[in-house]
């Protein structure tokens, strides 16, 4: 299994296809997707190459992000083609989910695991504030077709705003008493474009965390593929809560993920400096070279992403690499 200098081993990739999102979020991109490069994405050859050159490398699990994945009309057979590869155990996708009753059934038949869907508030007028499209009730829709077909766990993100997150905790926990969802509180992280909103909006989650504790939520205990979430559950909720802290102490001790941009890169983090490009090394099936190339980039891999001394690297908003 790929393992770097400070002992984590790296069992889950997230592969970005494309850059390309939909939604207008205040705290991803408030002014709409800006094409400033070139879209030329990872092609169904390069992302079979990658799936099996990290299968053999020992990774397990494959989410797939944007991005807005579902823009690709190619989705479902990106999502068959990871499926069908030896060694790959889980694939997910982080979704939007715009329109995720007419996509999700094409989902489920390409064989996806799991699916992650971004709902930054139970109040449609809020979310269409946030997002700048009126689609939560589609959405919601989507989610309860998911859970009623059984097939694919469901996750809910959202994203931590002190102009929002006050209100819509409760909301979100009362919500949760009967659906059987995980629902995720992710931090605000800083990107290179965001710094005065992050400085405006940013909310601790271990505020939120003691507060669980004292309400009588328990730790769920995660297996080695699971993402960066503490999770909570209660005896008295069907559905449980996971928070991502990314500022927290020793968050990256415990990093098993690597990520694949859409233009065929690798970032060994999310706030890394730069991508390093595997693309020349995606034009072949031999794929020995592009695995010498992701075991010796490894040894570049930092401890930590430095957030916390307020350096984002080379991310400018998260649709880039898709979280």
């Amino acid at each position: 299994m790929l393992t770097d200098n400070f002992g984590r081993r790296f069992s889950y990739l997230r592969l970005s296809i494309t850059d390309v999102c939909n939604f207008s979020c205040t705290y991803c991109l408030p002014d709409g997707y800006q094409c400033d490069q070139p879209r030329d994405f990872l092609s169904i050859p390069e992302i079979k190459r990658i799936a099996k050159g990290f299968a053999e490398l020992g990774t397990e699990k494959i989410r797939i992000t944007g991005g807005e994945p579902a823009l690709r009309k190619d989705l479902p057979e990106i999502i068959r083609i990871c499926k069908q590869t030896p060694g790959i155990k889980k694939v997910a996708i982080t979704s939007n989910g715009f329109k995720l009753p007419e996509h999700l059934p094409q989902w489920l038949d390409a064989g996806i695991d799991a699916i992650n869907i971004s709902i930054d508030s139970l109040d449609p007028r809020q979310f269409h504030a946030i997002t700048g499209h009126d689609k939560l009730n589609t959405i919601l829709e989507g989610i309860d077709m998911a859970l009623a077909d059984g097939r694919a766990s469901v996750k809910v993100n959202t994203v931590l705003m002190r102009e929002y997150s006050g209100k819509d905790i409760q909301s979100y926990l009362n919500w949760l008493k009967d659906t059987p969802i995980t629902l995720r509180f992710i931090e605000l992280m800083q990107t290179g474009d965001n710094k005065e909103f992050f400085d405006a909006q940013h909310v601790q989650g271990a505020r939120i965390k003691q507060n669980l504790i004292l309400d009588g939520w328990l730790p769920v205990i995660q297996n080695k593929s699971a993402g960066p979430a503490q999770e909570f559950y209660h005896p008295d909720y069907q559905g449980k809560v996971g928070l991502i802290m990314p500022y927290s102490k020793d968050f990256c001790n415990t990093c098993n993920r690597l990520r694949i941009s859409s233009s065929g890169k690798l970032h060994l983090c999310l706030f890394g400096e730069e991508g390093l490009s595997l693309r020349e090394e995606l034009q072949s099936d031999d794929l020995k070279p592009l695995q010498h190339k992701i075991v010796s980039l490894l040894g570049d891999k930092k401890a930590t992403h430095y957030l916390h001394e307020k350096l984002t690297g080379a991310t400018k908003h998260l649709a880039m690499l898709g979280g």
